[in-house]
């Protein structure tokens, strides 16, 4: 997966937008407004991807201790943020997106009633 293919994945979800919150290669995917995806371009350039995905804390343990390329978000929540590697073959693109949707999945989950149904 390459960095094109994240940000149309990304992108493809209802109710997601792209942001630069932070820094100018920061970028955030959101949907209604809360942040579910963030990735460095920096990070992309130099040869070294990874994205942040928020995951259930029980989940990202389990995933943690499977997984080397997966560990805590890194300048996030330990609890309910992992950081994935994307520059090891650890890790294929379809659980990468299945990592991704859980991630969307969440969050929307989260949302009040009103900003879910606005999603459908």
């Amino acid at each position: 997966m390459n960095i094109e293919q994240l940000r149309d994945y990304c992108l493809s979800k209802k109710g997601v937008t792209e942001h630069f919150p932070f820094d100018e290669t920061t970028l955030v995917f959101k949907v209604q407004g809360k942040m579910f995806a963030l990735t460095s371009l920096k990070a992309w350039e130099s040869g070294t991807p990874s994205i942040n995905l928020k995951c259930d804390p029980e989940y990202a343990q389990e995933l943690r201790g499977t997984y080397q390329s997966i560990a805590p978000g890194y300048h996030m929540s330990k609890k309910h943020w992992n950081t994935i590697q994307l520059d090891q073959t650890e890790l294929d693109s379809s659980f990468v997106i299945q990592l991704i949707n859980h991630s969307y999945d969440l969050v929307v989950k989260g949302l009040s009633k009103k900003l879910r149904d606005s999603l459908n």
